[in-house]
This record gives structure tokens, sequence and C-alpha cells, in this order.
């Protein structure tokens, strides 16, 4: 008997657009810590939200003087500098990851509100710390999971969680680029001091925690790194096997070695699939299914979901405003980025050993 579908039957793409990027009241005043270039997104982010960036803070007087005339607002050459001379509301944290605690701790202590990239810091115990400065203080603290404010990745989510795909099998998930390990960024990313780790941090911490917005906890990880295509510190491949609670598997890829830029997620379930890449176009999720039972060689049935490119970093920003402003969720908390971090860690740990291991909580 054929099986009922619960989609849509197939359609051209449907479009989506995202809420507005403009977020009610007085202009939300906003320091960054960091002026390296994911500073420049979290800038134009707020910029499109219609936040007033009023100050920044960089040591490199170099870069200070670069963003400065940039920007035109003024730079101080450290977090200190910029909470006692500039009055600001919220923080944007995107210093290297070493030092993501230390402006974390400073600006909860000092009662504004934080956005901090990701990872949320290179420990478990800085990130617990992290989060309890933040609750003491009473204020936002928001990891920097850009990926998950993503209208593909939201809309993805929700046909999990409404059944679309049946129950969730397998999560594939995979993100590489040819820059992380080359000249310009290799003195803030190649550097273990600096960084903490390669491509299973930078890049896999993002996969990591999509990861968990798929399909919930991971019981167990398999990891294994190396270090091939550049002269630096930390490693530049790394692949990871997942075994979610659920019973799912799933596997994150990750890579500096790769030329020009990969990234996709593959989601399989008992009553359909979800695929998203970037050789679909990164706006594109594809939605696979069958009306009827057949063999593998059927022609599958799809639906195809479109989206505006409005950009994570801007959607996280307004998310960020809006926790703020209109108390909303948190859209990734610091429990989120400190869980990312923890399976990071494990996937590091799993490869040191050669062995699968347990997720500790």
């Amino acid at each position: 008997m054929p099986r009922k579908s619960k989609v849509s039957p197939k359609s051209e793409p449907n479009t989506y657009g995202g809420p507005r990027l403009e977020t009610p009241g007085a202009p939300l005043r906003v320091g960054i810590v960091g002026a390296g270039g994911i500073a420049n997104q979290h800038y134009r982010g707020y910029q499109a939200a219609g936040a007033e960036v009023v100050a920044f803070a960089d040591p490199y007087a170099p870069t200070r003087k670069r963003r400065e005339q940039e920007w035109g607002i003024p730079g101080y050459a450290s977090v200190d500098d910029l909470l006692e001379h500039v009055a600001v509301e919220a923080i944007s944290v995107c210093s290297p990851n070493a030092f993501h605690a230390e402006a974390t701790l400073k600006a909860a202590q000092a009662g504004k509100h934080i956005l901090c990239e990701k990872p949320l810091s290179m420990s478990l115990e800085q990130c617990q710390a992290m989060i309890q400065a933040a609750q003491r203080a009473g204020v936002v603290l928001q990891t920097g999971h850009h990926l998950r404010s993503n209208l593909l990745v939201e809309r993805a989510r929700d046909l999990i969680r409404s059944g679309a795909i049946g129950r969730v099998t397998f999560i594939r998930l995979r993100q590489a680029h040819d820059w992380g390990g080359n000249k310009t960024v290799a003195p803030s990313f190649g550097l273990k001091a600096n960084s903490g780790g390669g491509t299973m941090l930078d890049n896999g911490c993002h996969m990591f925690d999509l990861a968990r917005f798929f399909g919930g906890e991971v019981a167990n990880v398999f990891a294994r790194i190396a270090t091939l295509g550049f002269p630096i510190e930390v490693e530049d491949v790394s692949l990871a096997s997942l075994e979610f609670a659920s019973g799912a598997l799933g596997s994150v890829e990750n890579a500096w070695t790769a030329t020009g830029w990969e990234e996709g997620f593959w989601v399989y379930g008992t009553e359909g699939a979800l695929e998203c890449t970037n050789r679909l176009g990164k706006r594109v999720l594809r939605h696979a299914y069958r009306r009827s039972l057949g063999t593998t060689w059927d022609k599958l049935d799809e639906t195809l979901y479109s989206f505006a490119d409005e950009g994570g970093h801007s959607r996280e920003i307004v998310h960020f405003i809006r926790s703020i402003r209109e108390g909303a969720p948190v859209v990734c908390t610091g429990e989120d980025g400190m869980e990312a971090v923890r399976l990071v860690l494990t996937a590091y740990e799993s490869a040191q050993q050669g062995r699968p291991l347990a997720v500790r909580r």
C-alpha cells in the first residue's frame, strides 16, 4: 500500500525571507573586542540591525589604525580601556580564542551583555566561569554559533522536529576551505597558544553544534586528526564519527586543505532526507522523499526551499539584540557553546588515544 507523504507535493523552490533586520527601541550601543576578520562581520551585522558600534579594542596598533579609518570610531588597546572610557551596553568578543574568557569575564563584571564568538573558550572550566559570571551579573551571554541563525538551518530543524523525514538515522556535516593555514591567518589560527586547535576546533565546533541542534545529545565520539597541508602547530584535517544518545550515527568532516570552500549537511531519516551543500547553491535546502514504496533506483520526489541571502551573522545579532531588549530566548546559550567545546575536546582526546570515547557530562 502506498505510504502517505508528510510533506507537500513536489514544487518549484519555495523562497523564504528572514525577519526584519531592524530592532525596536533606542539603538544598542556596542563595543567590539578584537578587530580581525570576523569583527567586520559583527560590525556590519550591528549596522544592519540598527545598533550603534561606538568603539572597539585591539592590542595590535596597525589593526587599530586601519579599523579606525574604516569604521570611523575610536579604537583602544585593551578591553579595560574600552570599558573605562566608553559607555556601551553590550560587547562582541571577536578576539583570538585564547582571550575569549578574559574579555567575557570583564564585560560581565562591568554589567555588559556579551556575544562571544565561537568557540566559547578553550576549556570547560573557563566556559563554566563565563556562564556563571553572566548569570551573576544578570546579562545575556550568547555564543556565536551563527549557523543556528541561518534561515535554512532553522527550516531543516523544523522539518526534522515535525517528523517530515521520520526517525533520524544519520547526520553528516562538513566544512572545509583552503585558507586556515595560509600566511595571513597562520599567526592566529596556526599557533596553538592563540587558537587552541586547528580545523577540528575552528570549523568543527560549528559542526558539533549543528549535530546537537539537529540530532540531540552526542553520546560517543571517535576522531582522527592530522597536519598534512601547512607548516603549522595544529591539525589541518580532521574526521569524527558520532553516536547520538538516540542511537543515530553521524560524522563531522573538516579540512583546511580543500580547494575553495565546501560546506554542507545531510540528514537521513526513515521517511526522507535533507541535503544542503554549496554544490547545490548555498541558499537551497533539498528535501527528498518517496510518495510510495519502490526500489532505491526510482526517481525521488523532492521539495526545494530557497532562502534570501541575509547572512547568519546579521541574524544572530538580531537574535542577540532581541534577547536584550525583549527578553527573547537566546538562540545559542553559553551552555550550548560549552557543549560544543565539550565535544571538540572529547574528539581531541579520542584522536590522541586512538579509540572511541564516551562524552563525559
